[in-house]
């Protein structure tokens, strides 16, 4: 009965055994915790040592660059430019291979850097004649002395802005900072403009906000170009690589200011007598534009004829190829404005004493779409077309510019029988109008003369 009144000794509350709260059983007094926390303050105490000594060699690596060698000055010590150089070839490793991005502690004397390497007075343009053939679009016609060192600038540079976000580059690139990379493209040395273009376009895409400055800046150095000086501009050809991503990437319908790009600035590009150096990268922006809007090639066409050259024999082969690239582009609907005086400049062409631009224009009736733009004016183009195959078969000088013209005369007489016969028949009746004329006026000037005896 007594194992029943809850009194039994294993029943009994002081019966049973006492737990005892000791270190042991205590969850904040366990080893294995108190270790793990221990170690994540230690790893967190390292880490920020780790980052603060990872910074101040940063800072000192800066500091080092921020120094500048002209390479041309005697008293400079190469030991010293070359350990500047493994300077920033360590600087561009640490700053690859940074896990967060760079604060101001370290953006700003960055940037500081950056401007003391990179904006220097530049040499005066070199006035030697270089060649221009387009072999030699690598051909370095200045280099640089500066070069080793500036080339490593320029990857530091580019990183940098492919790593920074938008809102630190902004506080470090202004007005000011971009105006100074665009003068930095008359550098002579094209190793260093082509840094520079890689660098200008990766700033062009990222910060969408200067995009309207940085068309600007470009349209006033090649306006500047075309009309108010005499000097070359080595750069003009990378600025207009630019230009030629950025119009690929114009919507359609384009607008207004855009067009106006076209019209005001890449037509008359086509002045300069040193065309031949860009040309490629001119031709490039002028066929994206016809491309996508073909009614614009109406006045791009008027415009490269309006600046024809006059003696510049090479510059005229490169035109007459540009203009054939146009006519596959332009839209039909122009073709029968366009033939005219699209068949008489190349008439001229073909009739020139140069055989290589005679040659050209001769080769232009090979392309179909050429003789589809005559067609729609056959009845104006052909007398042009038959007295300049005429002129060229009685007498120039070139034997290969004869045969092409006779090849050329057969597929016109093939075209329209009746048209060039006729067409031939008025020239022969013009020629013997002038000489009648020439008799007259010798007549003329015998009686003059005779009476002043």
């Amino acid at each position: 009965m007594g194992g029943l009144n809850g009194n039994s000794p294993r029943n009994s509350p002081k019966a049973s055994p006492r737990k005892t709260f000791s270190p042991k059983n205590s969850p904040r007094a366990s080893p294995r915790k108190t270790n793990t926390t221990l170690k994540l303050l230690l790893d967190s105490s390292n880490m920020q040592k780790f980052l603060d000594s990872e910074t101040e060699e940063l800072l000192s690596l800066i500091s080092y660059c921020s120094f500048t060698y002209t390479f041309t000055d005697p008293q400079e010590s190469p030991s010293q430019q070359d350990l500047k150089r493994l300077k920033l070839i360590q600087l561009l490793s640490i700053i690859k291979t940074l896990i967060k991005p760079l604060d101001e502690q370290v953006l700003s004397p960055l940037f500081k850097m950056l401007s003391f390497n990179l904006f220097r007075p530049l040499p005066p343009p070199i006035h030697s004649v270089v060649s221009i053939l387009p072999d030699d679009d690598d051909l370095v016609s200045n280099p640089t002395p500066s070069w080793p060192h500036l080339q490593i600038v320029y990857d530091i540079f580019l990183r940098i802005v492919i790593r920074t976000s938008v809102e630190s580059l902004r506080i470090y690139i202004d007005h000011s900072f971009l105006q100074n990379i665009i003068t930095l493209f008359q550098s002579e040395d094209q190793r260093e403009r082509e840094s520079l273009k890689n660098v200008f376009h990766r700033i062009y895409s990222k910060l969408h906000f200067y995009r309207p400055f940085m068309r600007k800046a470009m349209h006033d150095v090649f306006l500047h170009y075309v009309f108010e000086t005499d000097q070359r501009h080595p750069g003009i050809g990378e600025l207009l690589e630019i230009w030629g991503t950025i119009i690929n990437g114009f919507n359609v319908p384009l607008k207004e200011e855009h067009k106006l790009f076209l019209v005001r600035v890449l037509v008359p590009l086509h002045k300069p007598k040193r065309m031949q150096v860009y040309h490629r990268q001119l031709t490039y922006c002028v066929s994206q534009f016809v491309q996508k809007e073909p009614e614009l090639g109406e006045v791009v066409i008027r415009g490269i004829l309006k600046y024809w050259p006059v003696t510049n024999c090479q510059k005229e082969v490169l035109l007459i190829g540009e203009l054939e690239e146009l006519v596959d582009t332009v839209d039909p609907q122009l073709y029968k404005e366009l033939a005219l005086p699209l068949c008489t400049k190349i008439t001229k062409c073909l009739n020139s004493w140069n055989s290589q631009v005679a040659e050209r224009a001769l080769y232009v009736w090979n392309n179909e779409q050429f003789w589809k733009m005559a067609s729609q004016a056959m009845e104006e183009v052909f007398p042009v077309l038959v007295e300049g195959m005429e002129k060229n078969l009685q007498g120039h000088w070139s034997k290969s510019v004869r045969q092409l013209t006779e090849n050329v005369k057969g597929m016109l007489e093939a075209l329209a029988p009746f048209l060039y016969s006729k067409c031939l028949l008025q020239l022969e009746i013009q020629e013997a109008i002038e000489r009648i004329e020439e008799l007259r006026r010798k007549q003329v000037w015998e009686k003059i003369e005779n009476a002043a005896k």
